[in-house]
């Protein structure tokens, strides 16, 4: 007598299944390889920290999504073909982090709220598929499209260059620079009657910087952005599916022929080296960042279920409520482990759930294969030292792909709500959106509030979230049925 196996639990030939999970790996890549890349920039750190940073996401990557798709005791990993990885829904938050502190202290107190927010969505985890009549699709599609807008800001800048640092828009002038050093030096000599200069004390930078928006580099940008552009309206099936990495590629190779990238941090990178635990920074706890970062998670979390219940639906496998709580679990086991070893938020990936429904196969050994890839990736530092090595302009035209889809999710989940025979709707939107605007618009706005809550009110989505959950309340109240709260985070792309 033989037992019939689910689709599901399927376990494919060792050429087939290697080579599914490795089109999971190119799917997901471009997203997944991002995040460090902005918040390892925004944060000021070398180079090789950076590409540290690299190594260790895509190895908590696979380490996750093994997690998931295979299961870990009863209480982690929902048994079902889903890729874990860094979510785009915390960025704005760890970016803003990153500029008031930057560093390695700075890099402390992001992995400390990563850690922090990983152990109360660990606990919450029960409770999130109960709190899905305050997420309706007026409340997550604004969320999701708050999100895009506010990092649009970072793909803009790096095609023309970033606000403050080597490419500002304007630099300080040399001349003040040079009397500067010479008073620090002269204030310090021994028995100087000179008063010493205050504590940060800079130069304003004043003359134009000519590097800002150079015509070439927002000539790569645009050639990285037609060729994603070609392939998506031109390519078929999985070439399609990777338009954004083609993108990126090709721009790497124009960068690569004009000379413009430097392999010599390549070259020294070992081959193989072990990720492990605060390589870059010890965890700094701040209860109002983890608290802040809590929230994202739950936002994150209500989107994962959606997308649980999408994949059940897709492969044919009813999950239970206990299933969607190890779901769950498992994406606060993934963003506690990913600050341990200091990196991000983690979560189910969306754009993985998709390619499920484009190539049919529904073996979860497919997503266990991609994870032990991803775990390969990571522990080869030459790979992320030439991913690190890419210059910003080429990150530039994905940017306004990958993050300009977000916003575009964040549409599409709001064109499914009824704002014809319910105006308050609208009012919801604007008003959300209006305030999450406030930090993007108005950065120095919270200068006269008390300094304690600047890491709570300086994060857009942070404000816009709690805008949108008050005010549904208010002019909606809350229903029982969740039906369409599902059906709106099942189409969250935001990752």
């Amino acid at each position: 007598m033989t037992t019939s196996v689910h689709p599901v639990d399927e376990k494919l030939p060792l050429g087939k299944v290697t080579a599914l999970g490795l089109q999971h790996v190119l799917v997901m890549y471009a997203g997944a390889v991002a995040v460090p890349l902005i918040v390892g920039r925004a944060l000021n750190l070398p180079p090789e920290q950076v590409a540290h940073l690299i190594s260790a996401d895509l190895f908590v990557c696979g380490l996750v999504t093994l997690i998931q798709a295979m299961g870990a005791t009863q209480w982690f990993g929902i048994k079902l073909p889903v890729m874990m990885g860094v979510t785009f829904a915390a960025v704005a938050p760890m970016v803003s982090m990153a500029q008031t502190t930057g560093g390695q202290a700075g890099a402390g107190l992001i992995f400390g709220s990563v850690i922090g927010a990983g152990i109360v969505s660990i606990l919450l985890s029960p409770l999130i598929s109960r709190m899905l009549r305050f997420f309706p699709p007026v409340v997550t599609g604004t969320i999701i499209a708050v999100i895009g807008i506010s990092l649009m800001r970072v793909g803009i800048n790096w095609i023309f260059g970033n606000p403050v640092g080597p490419t500002a828009p304007s630099v300080p002038n040399p001349e003040h620079l040079k009397w500067l050093a010479e008073a620090q030096a002269a204030a310090g000599a021994p028995g100087s009657s000179l008063p010493p200069v205050p504590k940060g004390f800079s130069v304003v930078p004043t003359i134009p910087n000519p590097k800002y928006a150079d015509l070439a580099g927002v000539g790569i940008s645009g050639v990285v952005l037609l060729t994603i552009l070609f392939i998506a309206r031109f390519g078929k099936g999985f070439l399609a599916n990777i338009s954004v990495l083609m993108g990126i590629v090709v721009g790497g190779l124009v960068t690569a022929a004009m000379g413009l990238m430097d392999f010599s941090k390549v070259g020294k990178a070992q081959w193989f080296d072990v990720i492990l635990p605060f390589q870059i920074a010890t965890p700094v706890f701040d209860p109002i960042l983890i608290l802040t970062m809590s929230l994202v998670m739950i936002v994150v979390m209500i989107e994962s279920v959606g997308m649980f219940l999408a994949l059940s639906d897709m492969t044919g496998k009813p999950i239970s409520q206990d299933d969607l709580t190890r779901g769950l679990r498992t994406d606060g086991l993934g963003t506690l482990i990913g600050g341990i070893f200091n990196t991000f938020p983690y979560t189910s990936f969306s754009q993985n759930v998709g390619l499920v429904a484009v190539t049919g196969v529904k073996s979860r050994w497919v997503c266990v294969a991609g994870g032990v890839v991803l775990i390969v990736l990571g522990v080869l530092p030459k790979m992320a030292a030439l991913i690190e090595s890419l210059p910003t302009v080429v990150l530039g035209g994905a940017g306004l792909v990958m993050f300009g889809m977000v916003a575009a999710t964040g549409i599409r989940i709001l064109s499914n709500v009824d704002f014809q025979n319910n105006r308050n709707n609208a009012m919801i939107v604007a008003v959300s959106i209006g305030v999450g605007m406030i930090p993007l618009v108005a950065p120095n706005f919270r200068q006269w509030m008390p300094h304690a809550i600047h890491p709570l009110i300086e994060s857009g989505i942070l404000l816009a979230s709690l805008a949108a959950v008050l005010l549904n309340i208010f002019f909606n109240g809350t229903s029982s049925d969740t039906s369409a709260a599902v059906r709106a985070a099942s189409q969250a792309e935001a990752h």
